[in-house]
């Protein structure tokens, strides 16, 4: 992921949610103007493969539940988790999370249409509504501690929120399969596309040792190195081998006695405006030392 990055980094779409959040006001704005408009957007692979390539596109624009006060709030918190989660994982890997399950979202769609054919409709299987609780299982594996107030008022840690939606994903699974074993062939594309819609978040968590880090983009690693480099040119002797004990780092050190400031706090520690160089000295040699020219 280093290695794409640094290649492939300067193409990541910078504020990423804000423009999902985007797309979905536009299909909102849409709906409000013409309610059979959805229907020329969904993803459907026969009609894409007919010459409506706009559908690879517009299925995004589709939001994923119905206009009402709620969806303000909804929206408002999916932008403020999607935003967290840009900040820490970095605009690269959030776009590769992203944009990595709409296209094994897409895949899949039309896997679906190889094996079940062009008679059954797929539009509504495949949707932005299970990337969007993908990204609030990312928000709760990255930030199992955090808490937000349901209603406002109910404090609930984000852990419990991942499980409860984990909960109801395999909750939908099992009432599809068990429309299969009734004869509704056609339920297993419901199962495949909530497989698909969380499988960049599968690839993420699962498969990634590194669960909950933040992560340091090529530049701020560049910046991270050369001010580790900076602080140990100019660190007191013995710092490192000390830092490394876990012992407490000397700041200041006297060059005639060699008393610093751990093992004499009650010294003060001064430069010599006079020395050639930059040479320390406790209160009691300060005026007493022989001035290095």
């Amino acid at each position: 992921m280093n290695k794409l990055e640094r290649k492939f980094g300067k193409y990541a779409v910078p504020h990423l949610t804000a423009v999902l959040i985007g797309c979905y006001i536009i299909g909102y704005m849409l709906q409000l103007m013409n309610r059979n408009i959805v229907s020329f957007m969904r993803l459907e692979p026969a009609l894409i493969l007919q010459g409506q390539i706009w559908r690879l596109i517009t299925w995004i624009i589709i939001p994923p539940s119905s206009l009402s006060i709620w969806t303000f709030i909804m929206l408002f918190f999916y932008f403020s988790i999607g935003t967290s989660l840009e900040r820490v994982w970095g605009d690269f890997r959030y776009n590769v999370y992203i944009l990595g399950g709409m296209l094994i979202t897409i895949l899949s769609a039309f896997v679906c249409y190889f094996i079940f054919g062009s008679s059954i409709a797929m539009g509504t299987a495949f949707s932005t509504y299970y990337i969007c609780m993908s990204i609030m299982l990312a928000y709760a594996a990255t930030f199992p501690d955090a808490q937000v107030l349901i209603y406002f008022v109910f404090p609930v840690k984000m852990r419990w929120i991942g499980w409860i939606y984990g909960a109801l994903l395999a909750y939908d699974i099992v009432n599809y399969i068990r429309a299969v074993m009734q004869g509704f062939t056609f339920a297993w594309i419901y199962v495949i596309a909530i497989l698909a819609s969380l499988a960049n978040f599968v690839i993420f968590f699962f498969l990634n040792k590194k669960k909950n880090h933040v992560h340091l983009n090529h530049a701020q690693r560049t910046a991270r190195k050369q001010f580790r480099q900076a602080s140990e040119s100019t660190r007191p002797f013995g710092s490192t081998e000390a830092a490394n004990q876990g012992r407490v780092v000397p700041r200041h050190r006297c060059e005639i006695c060699g008393r610093t400031d751990v093992s004499n706090p009650e010294l003060e520690f001064r430069y010599c405006s006079k020395c050639n160089g930059a040479h320390e000295y406790c209160s009691d040699h300060l005026f007493t030392h022989i001035h290095v020219q």
